[in-house]
């Protein structure tokens, strides 16, 4: 069996992604990683089934666009697991500040969802 061992992100603030995914999340961190030499930093995040999200920062990286409508990875989505949750939460980060640009609605192939626009312009969706 192949499962996903973990997903990574480079992040300009290392200390907000970590804070953003532990308060709206329930994100679990490890202590974190530093390397002396590089200025690479780390943290591990885990989520309630085990998934793990890797956020890492290194010194003079490229920002670009994150346009919402383009080839790669797009977005992160999460399951909440209930309507009442989506819309809550949904709720939450549209009064903490974050767009959203989707939702809450039932798509077209079923899913109840919702998708905002996260930490350093990332897409976020939210799903049961």
């Amino acid at each position: 069996m192949i499962i996903i061992e973990h997903i990574a992100m480079y992040v300009e603030d290392l200390q907000l992604a970590k804070d953003f995914f532990m308060k709206y999340f329930g994100a679990v961190a490890n202590d974190g990683y530093n390397n002396q030499n590089t200025g690479f930093r780390s943290y591990f995040l885990t989520f309630g089934n085990g998934t793990r999200l890797e956020i890492m920062y290194k010194p003079q990286m490229d920002d670009l666009d994150k346009p919402l409508n383009r080839t790669g990875y797009v977005h992160l989505a999460f399951s909440v697991g209930s309507v009442e949750k989506v819309n809550s939460l949904t709720e939450q980060l549209k009064s903490d500040g974050y767009e959203v640009i989707s939702g809450p609605r039932t798509t077209g192939d079923g899913y109840y969802e919702s998708c905002i626009v996260g930490i350093e312009n990332n897409q976020i969706e939210i799903t049961v």
